[in-house]
């Protein structure tokens, strides 16, 4: 995982902790002076729920990891899981600490088939272990700021399936309609995205198509197929909209951005570009090559690169 998004979704697990270590901590030692009295533990369970109003479940197990008691919940004892056995869920394939509780990875629930995640506080009385409690939260209940993570605008590069790079050296790069009008079709590009509002495009060099996105319904891409990307009335169906100020890409290194895409699609019969994309919000060129490798690079960078870079002298 990319370590930025690694280092967001740490802070939200533990905030996560902060907020049921104490509460779990205290039941754990309420539940080991009446160990094992189910009746006793269902009602202090019951009690402790209402103070972690995002929990969903409540429980508590031994060692085997055999459920003791029943589920509490906020709508009251599930009976049904009473000794249930949940020694092969993902929860309890960790160490559990010593003293402070486990947070588990989050998994995909058996009932609801929700991302969900689990803290497990250990119980303990004189030094042994007695069993553990787990406390179930639904990830969409969880009262976490969940700031919007931004995505890194580093260069990154995705191997695809090998078996295409298998059979690279069998194929050879056949003409497409788009090929066969490739400058035209980079000016129509270029045209929509510096007057018309698109923001991201990807063109598909082989199938002869493109998707774009705007500014005015950034939730909704348009497809173009040949006949469209040929026709220069498509101007006519978007408004004429200023380049957007606060884009990363200079309107100005657009062309020269399709220029060197064209370059990656001619420069060798074997290897050779299948689809390009720009975003020019967040700065980065897409590159599909026809052997299923991926690269997300700044378009700076992108640029900067001949292709000696590329495919060697």
């Amino acid at each position: 995982m990319n370590p930025d998004l690694q280092r967001q979704i740490d802070r939200q697990r533990d905030a996560l902790i902060g907020m049921i270590s104490t509460p779990l901590e205290e039941l754990a030692d309420e539940c080991a002076a009446v160990w094992p009295d189910r009746q006793l533990m269902n009602q202090l369970l019951m009690t402790v729920i209402n103070e972690l109003p995002y929990c969903k479940y409540l429980y508590v197990l031994n060692t085997n990891g055999l459920q003791i008691c029943d589920n509490a919940s906020h709508e009251g004892l599930l009976t049904e899981h009473y000794g249930r056995d949940r020694s092969t869920r993902p929860y309890l394939n960790a160490v559990v600490p010593a003293y402070n509780c486990l947070l588990s990875e989050s998994y995909i629930s058996l009932a609801a088939r929700r991302p969900s995640i689990t803290a497990v506080q250990k119980v303990s009385y004189m030094g042994k272990t007695l069993g553990f409690i787990g406390a179930d939260f639904d990830l969409r209940d969880l009262p976490l700021t969940r700031k919007l993570y931004d995505e890194p605008t580093t260069w990154q590069q995705i191997k695809g399936d090998p078996a295409i790079r298998g059979g690279l050296f069998l194929q050879t790069r056949v003409d497409s309609v788009l090929d066969q009008n490739i400058d035209d079709i980079f000016s129509l590009m270029r045209e929509l995205i510096t007057e018309h509002g698109v923001f991201h495009g990807k063109i598909h060099f082989s199938s002869s198509r493109a998707t774009i996105w705007l500014v005015e319904d950034p939730y909704r891409y348009r497809l173009l197929d040949y006949k469209t990307l040929l026709d220069p009335d498509i101007c006519f169906a978007y408004p004429v909209q200023d380049y957007p100020e606060n884009a990363v890409v200079p309107e100005d290194k657009i062309e020269a951005i399709f220029k060197t895409m064209k370059a990656l699609r001619y420069a060798d019969e074997n290897i050779y570009l299948r689809s390009g994309s720009l975003n020019v919000f967040n700065g980065m060129v897409g590159l599909t090559f026809s052997c299923d490798g991926s690269h997300y690079i700044p378009y700076d960078e992108f640029l900067e690169k001949d292709l000696a870079f590329w495919f060697g002298k």
